[in-house]
C-alpha cells in the first residue's frame, strides 16, 4: 500500500488537492485520510508498530476503494482491494507476530 501512498503524499505536499470524494468528506479531507492510511499506516504496519491500531485506518480504505469507488466495477476490478482487505482484517486480529517493534517493546517491559 505504500507504494499508492507516496505519490499521493507528493500531491498533497504540492498542493494538488484534487482527488475522488467517494464519501463526501471533500477532496481535500479524503485526499488527507487516503495518504494517513497508505503512508503512514503503511510505515507503521512494516514496522510492526502499533499494528492493529495502524491495520484500522488500512480496512476503511481498502472497504470504501472495494465497496464504493469500485462498487459497480466488476469483480476482476475491485479483487486487489478485496485481497488486501482480507490481510488488514487477519492483521487486525491476529496482531504483529514475533518479528515485529511491538513483540520487541512489550517483551523488554516485562
Amino acid at each position: 500500500m505504500l507504494t499508492h501512498g507516496v505519490p499521493k503524499l507528493k500531491r498533497l505536499l504540492a498542493g494538488e488537492f484534487q482527488f475522488g470524494d467517494p464519501i463526501g468528506l471533500g477532496p481535500e479531507v479524503s485526499l488527507g485520510l487516503a495518504v494517513f492510511a497508505e503512508f503512514f499506516c503503511s510505515v507503521l504496519l512494516i514496522l510492526g508498530l502499533g499494528t492493529r491500531l495502524a491495520s484500522i485506518p488500512l480496512i476503511v480504505t481498502m472497504a470504501v476503494a472495494a465497496f464504493i469507488a469500485h462498487g459497480a466495477d466488476p469483480f476482476g476490478r475491485k479483487e486487489l482491494a478485496l485481497f488486501y482487505l482480507a490481510v488488514y482484517i487477519a492483521l487486525f486480529l491476529l496482531g504483529s507476530g514475533k518479528f515485529s517493534l511491538d513483540y520487541f517493546l512489550k517483551k523488554k517491559k516485562k
